[in-house]
């Protein structure tokens, strides 16, 4: 509920009135939850207290809700230009603002053209500013032919570089060999940018695709067995012996097993510079969900066994895993049907549910897990990708925060989708929480559970030096 003042004279904080204070409210910041007032003036914190008592346009009663850091997800595919059809920067970014998101990194792919040169990036950036109801930075593209882009790219503004390492199922955005990531990285390096990297032995998955194929094997069993974990390790040794050697710094998204988490771990111990990024379908779905709910449930890495799915989660506690992402990739619906599993477009849409789902999840363990769950969606992805004015509920910062409330139990129905099309796995799972608002740099772009009316105004945001 928000309520309007009137305008008085005088301010403990100064000559100046507030344009909003956020009131009794529980904070949940990456060291833990307290009750905070949140004072914000011309779209930055400027002050947290126990009680802001000061003169404000706007005070937002944030009685028994939670008042958590906006999701900075580095990790979505909102398809624009060239796929909107699939789902859009106005769709995609107005389903990220109902899930608690402030800010997204759009991927490169599977726009088309794909950002692997200046000329792209501007493209997409002019179409953000004018349709996306959050803040968003852009990743350039890595592929075999574009080194001599690179610098371009990140004059443009890129916030890394996204390279496969096995088959992305698109033409234009073809993969890395050994070599050509080896050249891209040796550059980036000398550009000062990151490198994340698809991690999967395309030569094994092809293998594996071709003996359950020839076996006569198309389901949803025959796609895990052709993605075993073995698939994922054999390409992040390969990405860490390369970031080792070209000191280039390296973004392992995706990581979808608890074996791949302990390659990064022990890489990081020898000094490579690498962060892992895992999704909130490898935390909240296991190696069933393909089974029973079929194409909705297809991605790359696969989902894993319960145990490894668990395994995941204790790896997550233990601070091996660095950021959480959406990996937000939807399709149209004709893309999500064919006799033959291996033909369908894997991608799981998630950007809206998945978080609120996560803090379900652990709600009986919300005093250990949900300072975690922050830290990895919103300051360590700040600090990896060196954003000094995002992810933290202090003065200073941009004032990106949602609010999070506990609600009678729900089913979560396709209905409440705000993408452009309806399909997502988290369909049908039930939650007990509810986000009611989102404020990006202060301004609510979600509010009583509905999208607000203003126009959309995101900013572009680039790495600091």
């Amino acid at each position: 509920m928000t309520r309007h003042r009137r305008r008085t004279p005088s301010s403990r904080l100064g000559a100046d009135e507030l344009d909003l204070i956020v009131r009794g409210g529980t904070l949940v910041t990456p060291r833990g939850m307290e009750r905070l007032d949140l004072g914000v003036q011309d779209g930055r914190i400027v002050v947290v207290a126990p009680v802001v008592d000061a003169p404000s346009r706007a005070v937002v009663d944030a009685a028994g809700a939670h008042i958590i850091p906006g999701l900075i997800d580095a990790h979505v595919h909102f398809n624009e230009p060239g796929r909107t059809h699939w789902e859009g920067l106005a769709s995609g970014s107005a389903a990220l603002a109902a899930g608690g998101g402030t800010c997204f990194f759009d991927m490169p792919l599977n726009s088309e053209p794909p950002v692997l040169d200046a000329l792209r990036l501007h493209e997409k950036r002019r179409l953000a500013e004018r349709k996306s109801r959050t803040d968003f930075a852009l990743w350039g593209g890595l592929v075999p032919g574009n080194l001599d882009q690179l610098a371009g790219l990140k004059d443009a503004g890129a916030v890394g570089l996204k390279a496969f390492m096995s088959n992305s199922g698109i033409a234009s955005f073809p993969r890395v060999d050994r070599a050509a990531l080896r050249s891209g990285m040796k550059r980036a390096a000398q550009l000062g940018l990151l490198v994340a990297v698809h991690a999967e032995d395309d030569a094994k998955a092809a293998a594996l695709t071709r003996a359950q194929r020839d076996a006569g094997h198309t389901d949803a069993a025959a796609y895990l067995r052709s993605r075993p974990p073995e698939v994922e390790c054999l390409a992040i040794r390969e990405a860490l012996e390369l970031s080792g050697e070209t000191g280039c710094a390296l973004h392992i998204v995706h990581v979808s097993s608890p074996e791949g988490l302990a390659l990064v771990t022990a890489a990081r111990r020898r000094g490579v510079n690498v962060t892992a990024e895992t999704c909130w379908h490898y935390l909240l779905l296991n190696a069933s969900a393909p089974l029973q709910r079929g194409a909705v449930a297809k991605c790359a890495p696969p989902l894993r066994s319960e145990t490894r799915r668990r395994r995941l989660w204790a790896g997550l506690r233990a601070g091996r895993v660095d950021t959480l992402g959406s990996d937000h990739s939807p399709a149209p619906p004709g893309l999500k049907t064919a006799a033959d599993y291996f033909d369908l477009w894997g991608g799981i849409a998630g950007v809206q549910h998945g978080f609120e789902l996560l803090l379900n999840a652990t709600l009986a363990t919300a005093e250990r897990d949900w300072p975690r769950l922050v830290e990895c969606t919103s300051a360590a992805v700040a600090r990896r990708f060196r954003l000094p004015l995002k992810g933290q509920l202090a003065p200073g910062f941009d004032a990106d925060f949602f609010l999070l409330r506990p609600s009678r139990t729900r089913v979560i129905r396709a209905r409440e989708l705000l993408t452009r099309h309806r399909l997502s796995p988290y369909v049908g799972l039930e939650s007990a929480l509810r986000i009611t608002h989102t404020f990006v740099r202060g301004r609510a772009v979600w509010a009583a559970g509905r999208l607000t009316p203003q126009a959309p105004r995101g900013h572009f945001l680039t790495p600091a030096p």
